[in-house]
C-alpha cells in the first residue's frame, strides 16, 4: 500500500469535502481517501503509486484545485 498526501485548494464545507473523497476514491487502486477540510490536505491510499494527472484530474472533476504535484 502506498500513502500519499496532496493539497487542494478551494474546499470550504462538507459538501467539499464529500465531493473531492468521492471523485478521488473513484480512481482505480484507490482504498481509502481522508481529507481535512481546515489543512486542505487529501491523503490517499492506494494499491501502487498514482499518476499525479489521474488525482489532479479527480480533483478537477469535484471542482478543487490540487497544488503541486
Amino acid at each position: 500500500m502506498v500513502t500519499t498526501t496532496y493539497q487542494v485548494q478551494g474546499m470550504t464545507c462538507g459538501h467539499c469535502v464529500s465531493s473531492v473523497s468521492a471523485e478521488v476514491g473513484a480512481i482505480p487502486g484507490v482504498s481509502d481517501v481522508q481529507v481535512d477540510l481546515a489543512s486542505g490536505q487529501v491523503t490517499v491510499t492506494s494499491e501502487s503509486p498514482l499518476d499525479p494527472d489521474t488525482v489532479r484530474a479527480a480533483v478537477d472533476e469535484a471542482g478543487y484545485d490540487l497544488v503541486g504535484a
